[in-house]
């Protein structure tokens, strides 16, 4: 079961980090507010109303289309890396002292340094237990 999701998380992540480089535009034809086509990968396909051609008196007049082509465009991004010389110096020192603190968690005590060594042990005036008759059983 554990392998199982594994391998789908990295699929998962793998998608994600596609989907999210990858570029791409979606044409679209409208006649008026329906829409007659769309398109990822190639160019759309008009209705053949974009112009409406009258005469009158002979004379050519073009009216307003009804037909709109929109486009949307979805960009990818281009770096996925942040260059360490891009960070503030906070940032920087931050991650310098996270690093050195992270690495000295896993470091052994020298136990051959004895810290109370220079130090005299308490004087002893009385026995403390037999002053006050509290002996363990």
């Amino acid at each position: 079961m554990k392998k199982l999701v594994h391998k789908f998380v990295s699929v998962l992540m793998a998608a994600v980090v596609l989907l999210t480089t990858m570029s791409f535009s979606v044409d679209m034809h409208y006649c008026g507010d329906m829409l007659v086509d769309f398109s990822i990968v190639d160019q759309v396909k008009s209705c053949g109303m974009e112009k409406v051609k009258t005469d009158c008196d002979n004379l050519d007049i073009t009216q307003k289309s009804c037909c709109t082509d929109t486009q949307l465009i979805v960009e990818g991004t281009d770096n996925m890396k942040v260059s360490f010389d891009q960070l503030s110096f906070d940032q920087q020192i931050l991650i310098a002292s996270f690093t050195y603190s992270y690495l000295n968690l896993f470091k052994g005590i020298n136990s051959t340094k004895i810290s109370f060594k220079d130090y005299a042990p308490p004087f002893v005036k009385q026995d403390v237990q037999v002053l006050h008759q509290s002996f363990l059983i």
